[in-house]
């Protein structure tokens, strides 16, 4: 039991592991996020054989998992500021349960369309209301080294996601894999049900939200939505993180195993393997960040600096051809330490506006880490079409050469010029909570 005094007055908090099993039921939805964000990437075979896809056709049916999350993070961030996150996680681990089976079970693409959407829609809950728990349960230091170790978490799901569900797919088909995803996602909504709490007084102890904290309920949630809008730093932190999550969920989450297979030699395995290396060291990296900068005491320069790295690592793999294994490994690493600097996005935005915004502030915030991989996907995918050359993989995919990718790849530039400019105009917050 974890006891201090504030001037004569004890305080009962929770024991720092009940709160982290309460915060990990949302981590575990989370997880499962990332799992059905990049499961396509090692699928593309089976689906471009399945549903007989172009590029652009599997490149919106991997998007459709974003367009659903992407619209549930407003209404998300609303409902967690007023409802609780408990009902809310429970729900969206249901309905990820059954939008995976209906993507298992799809006869056709409309339906597997459908599926993903669901998905996306359910699943997108996760972060949002995780972070409304840290809120809660845990002090407000530890709320950026709690985003950092969230996307950890997340990023083992995509890394799930990768040789080992390509393993499980050749053992018993996509289908089947998919099933036992969705069997996996129903048990984690009853978990989430029977143990979480919104906030520690509903299991005796003392919260660490500053509940007295203005207004809270007595608007309605467009009152809340103008109000979080009509700070400055909100806009510009929903343009900038997909200048970063661009790459890497385009990348890791599609295009990067046909990429790697057509023109670095590896298998399919081999590939979806690397791009969880690439997820592996953007979640590890992203724990830094939050204590590097607490010490630096500002949260725009280490993000400017991770912006700038990222853009030149990228150029780099885009257009230096014939890199090495090795080397293109550690570039891949690279890439993956300085995007992570994406992650002080949430923790920026929070001290952006008062606390009782925390909710709405951080759904806009991850909106627009989320419409980074919802816009490349299928963006990429439609360049890559206007750039094939007619050519097929033995398995019927279609085959885009060298040429092609940096085309598609480059349009990630554009969105880093953008980002850094309103990053430059973002207001810093010295690492403190807005009043």
């Amino acid at each position: 039991m974890a006891a201090v005094l504030k001037g004569s007055v004890p305080f009962n908090y929770p024991p720092a592991s009940l709160a982290w099993l309460v915060w990990g039921l949302g981590a575990a939805l989370y997880l499962i996020a990332f799992y059905q964000r990049v499961a396509p990437a090692v699928l593309v075979q089976e689906l471009t054989s399945e549903f007989s896809l172009s590029g652009a056709a599997l490149g919106n049916l991997s998007a459709f998992y974003f367009y659903g999350y992407v619209a549930m993070q407003i209404p998300t961030g609303l409902i967690a500021d007023r409802w609780g996150p408990r009902k809310l996680l429970t729900a969206g681990a249901a309905l990820t349960a059954v939008g995976t089976l209906v993507f298992a079970l799809a006869p056709t693409t409309y339906v597997a369309n459908a599926g993903r959407l669901a998905i996306g829609a359910a699943a997108g809950v996760a972060f949002v209301a995780m972070l409304k728990l840290a809120s809660h349960w845990m002090p407000s230091r530890q709320f950026a080294l709690s985003s950092g170790v969230a996307l950890f978490v997340g990023v083992m799901g995509a890394t799930l996601a990768g040789a080992p569900l390509r393993m499980l797919v050749d053992a018993m088909g996509w289908r089947n894999a998919m099933v036992v995803s969705a069997a996996l996602t129903a048990a984690v909504a009853v978990a989430i049900w029977l143990i979480a709490r919104d906030d520690p007084a509903e299991r005796g102890y003392d919260s660490y939200f500053p509940h007295d904290t203005g207004r809270r309920g007595g608007g309605s949630m467009w009152a809340d939505l103008r109000d979080v809008l009509g700070y400055r730093n909100t806009v510009l932190l929903f343009v900038i993180p997909g200048a970063f999550s661009g790459i890497v969920l385009m990348f890791a989450g599609l295009w990067g195993v046909p990429f790697l297979t057509t023109h670095y030699g590896f298998s399919t395995a081999e590939a979806a393997s690397l791009c969880s290396v690439l997820l592996i060291s953007w979640s590890v990296a992203s724990i830094a960040y939050g204590p590097i900068s607490h010490r630096m005491g500002g949260r725009k320069a280490p993000y400017v600096a991770g912006l700038l790295a990222t853009t030149v690592l990228w150029a780099l793999i885009v257009w230096v051809p014939g890199w090495s294994r090795p080397v293109l490994v550690a570039l891949l690493v690279a890439l993956g330490v300085a995007g992570a600097a994406f992650i002080l996005n949430f923790a920026f935005a929070k001290e952006s506006v008062p606390a009782r915004l925390a909710g709405s502030v951080s759904g806009i915030a991850n909106m627009g880490v989320m419409v980074g991989g919802m816009v490349m996907q299928p963006l990429v995918g439609w360049v890559l079409d206007r750039h094939w050359t007619g050519a097929l993989t033995p398995g019927g995919a279609r085959l885009y050469d060298l040429d092609a990718y940096r085309s598609a790849f480059s349009l990630l530039f554009v969105w880093g010029a953008i980002a850094l400019v309103a990053l430059l105009l973002t207001r810093e917050t010295h690492c403190r909570q807005a009043a």
